[in-house]
């Protein structure tokens, strides 16, 4: 077996571990090693924006999970994809760039994580981003990760969801990230010059030109190495070989799936579950895999009389169209997401700040499967979606591994809508959409309400459409929280309590779930956390 020496190994190059490793290879005489399970992101199903539908069943880019059978959803499993790929999610997700409200941060900090506040991450966020836009006391430019404005580009049905929001009573919002969060607008995107601007194109490609940066791709990590209650290494499969990797301090960046499932994989986590597989227990921590937050959402399908995306991507022709378009401007509809517009609001005006998020996509899907929808097979008709996801839900489940197998996928339950207010929220929001939907100049544009339809007016009714169409918005989170407990899994400097030598840095850290897409936090997440390591080597 070879083994690898370094100052720093990093498993995992998503949107977290990319930031780690390229920040840290800046430091004067650090050797860093970044352990990737996927392989390069030359795809074009990567480097072109709207690849990401080609992307979504990818098996050579993504994990593919499925959760178990939820009641919550009527029985249904929950498809979750993820990135296994270098950028990890960055390099398969849907763009929209979301920091999430200042109170977020600031209730991070209240309940004991000092340096979390809205105040302590605002230059973490600022330092990552180039808002192509401009700066502002919000914003900031000259950052490696590209942020675009997508309102010249997008779709007229886009605009006219924002008139008709505002007509409705909504404010305007011309940056989600600015001084405040709520209202409706234009989503930005994490892109540059018309190409994905991943946390790989951004960090990881970049740092590669140091000889302090080594990269091992296709490098399936099976567990940590400790001596006592120190981590001193990596272990890990590419083909039929076993690889060590050792350094004075290890970072666990694998995602809110992968991080909890190579603790428990390494002996780390409830000694009950991991007697039951034969691991042996190396630090007894209960809270691994649980506290999993997700966002979840469901759409309203309208009927439009003008022409929508479905005409572009749904149909051979128009594709060749935007294609050409797209080769020779790097703009047009492949250069964006659906996501085009929405917005954050209130379910009712005595909440203190918005509890929903709205999505606006110019296309639709009638017959796909729930959380299934294919980009270039969307309905043959002219058609819209209004979208919404609750921002903070109640809901807590848990993730453990099924066996000691690191190839196993593990078992999800998010429990989704087991918290009653969840589901009054998602009950909340429909009349919201309607009445969107309902006002001009998108109601002079609009046929008919197809799913869940008028007649759909009951709470009962409601809730059934709920359950049988809600599906996950791939933002999972929390199942190594932060805190100050002796019960959270990592202090608030992201040390794994109880461990020396061992950082977690990733999305799995949150302790309670943002408001909003979760790229621009886990990327946040990086540029903080390798600050705090670099001050402990």
């Amino acid at each position: 077996m070879d083994t690898i020496e370094c100052d720093v190994v990093v498993v995992g190059a998503g949107s977290s571990g990319c930031v780690v490793a390229s920040r840290l290879a800046e430091r004067p005489g650090l050797h860093v090693c970044v352990l990737e399970a996927g392989g390069r992101d030359l795809s074009p199903w990567v480097r072109m924006p709207i690849g990401y539908g080609g992307a979504f069943y990818h098996p050579r880019l993504n994990w593919r999970y499925y959760t178990e059978p939820e009641a919550g959803l009527g029985g249904r499993s929950a498809y979750w994809p993820r990135g296994k790929v270098i950028g990890g999610s960055s390099s398969i997700n849907a763009m929209v760039f979301i920091r999430g409200q200042a109170e977020d941060y600031n209730r991070w900090a209240e309940a004991g994580c000092t340096g979390w506040g809205y105040a302590d991450v605002l230059p973490y966020f600022k330092r990552l981003e180039d808002n192509l836009t401009g700066a502002n006391a919000w914003r900031a430019t000259g950052g490696p990760v590209g942020v675009t404005s997508i309102a010249a580009e997008a779709h007229p049905l886009a605009h006219a969801f924002i008139a008709a929001s505002k007509a409705a009573g909504h404010a305007v919002n011309p940056d989600f990230n600015g001084a405040t969060q709520e209202g409706v607008g234009f989503y930005q995107i994490t892109t540059r010059g018309g190409f994905r601007s991943s946390a790989a194109a951004a960090y990881l490609r970049p740092a590669l030109r140091r000889r302090s940066l080594r990269l091992e791709t296709g490098a399936h990590v099976t567990r940590l190495l400790f001596e006592g209650r120190r981590c001193v290494g990596v272990e890990f499969r590419r083909g039929d070989s076993l690889h060590q990797v050792t350094a004075r301090q290890v970072v666990l960046s694998a995602g809110a799936i992968g991080s909890p499932q190579i603790l428990q994989l390494s002996g780390v986590g409830n000694p009950d579950m991991l007697e039951s597989h034969g691991i042996e227990t190396v630090h007894a921590a209960p809270e691994v895999g649980r506290n999993l937050q997700d966002h979840i959402g469901f759409d309203l399908v309208y009927e439009a009389t003008v022409p929508t995306l479905n005409a572009i991507l749904g149909r051979w022709a128009g594709r060749v169209g935007a294609g050409m378009r797209y080769v020779i401007t790097r703009g047009g509809p492949l250069s964006l997401s659906v996501n085009q517009a929405g917005g954050f609001v209130r379910s009712d005006a005595g909440r203190s700040r918005p509890n929903l998020q709205l999505y606006f996509s110019p296309l639709s899907y009638t017959k796909a499967v729930p959380g299934k929808r294919r980009l270039m097979k969307p309905d043959a008709f002219a058609g819209f979606m209004i979208g919404v996801s609750n921002c903070h839900p109640k809901s807590r489940g848990e993730l453990c591994i099924r066996s000691r197998n690191p190839e196993e996928p593990p078992a999800i339950r998010p429990n989704y809508l087991s918290a009653p207010e969840d589901m009054e929220e998602l009950l909340a929001s429909v009349p919201i959409m309607r009445a969107i939907a309902g006002q001009s100049p998108l109601a002079s544009v609009t046929r008919a309400e197809l799913k869940p339809g008028p007649a759909a007016a009951e709470r009962e009714a409601l809730e059934d459409y709920i359950r049988a169409t809600t599906g996950s918005v791939f933002h999972p989170c929390g199942t190594c929280a932060m805190g100050v407990d002796d019960s959270a899994v990592v202090t608030p400097d992201l040390r794994l309590r109880g461990i020396e030598g061992l950082t977690v840095a990733d999305a799995s850290v949150i302790p309670s779930i943002t408001s909003g897409n979760l790229n621009a936090p886990a990327l946040m997440i990086g540029e903080k956390a390798a600050d705090l390591i670099a001050a402990r080597l």
